[in-house]
């Protein structure tokens, strides 16, 4: 196992837990500051479309939905749990790499209804610096083109 592989997998750990426990505000602390998130569909993935279901470049951008979230978006509580892969690493160089980690999402309600809600892939850019692993790149690719309209949640 390669140092690459090691760190992107604590990353992704850590990004998953973020998320799964409900600490939204610290989300954006895993990406550069000039990043991309994008969340698409695997058909618009291979077509290669930019348009995306969700759509940053910055980290601004994600503290913005962050807050959007907390104070403005009116939504149903629910709660992810993230399901990881291992991390593919498709190119490491030059404190960069590219790679590639299926996920599955389930949601749960606030009723206790649970289901699964999202599967796909990340495909990532990961910078290395001193401070560790942030990404520069993550597009969320859904397997389905069928998104449910309470995709509120980062996934």
């Amino acid at each position: 196992m390669n140092d690459a592989f090691a760190q992107i997998a604590a990353l992704n750990a850590r990004y998953a837990r973020c998320i799964d426990d409900g600490a939204l505000a610290d989300w954006p602390s895993f990406f550069a500051e000039d990043c991309l998130y994008k969340v698409t569909t695997a058909e618009n993935y291979k077509d290669s479309l930019e348009a995306g279901i969700i759509y940053a470049d910055s980290r601004a951008m994600l503290v913005d939905r962050v807050s959007a979230l907390a104070e403005a978006n009116i939504y149903e509580r629910h709660a992810y749990r993230h399901i990881l892969g291992s991390p593919f690493i498709v190119e490491d160089g030059d404190g960069v790499a590219r790679a590639e980690t299926s996920f599955l999402v389930v949601r749960i309600m606030r009723d206790g209804t649970t289901d699964l809600f999202a599967s796909g892939r990340y495909v990532d850019v990961v910078r290395f610096g001193a401070d560790g692993p942030v990404l520069a790149e993550r597009v969320v690719v859904c397997d389905s083109s069928r998104i449910d309209t309470l995709l509120a949640l980062p996934l």
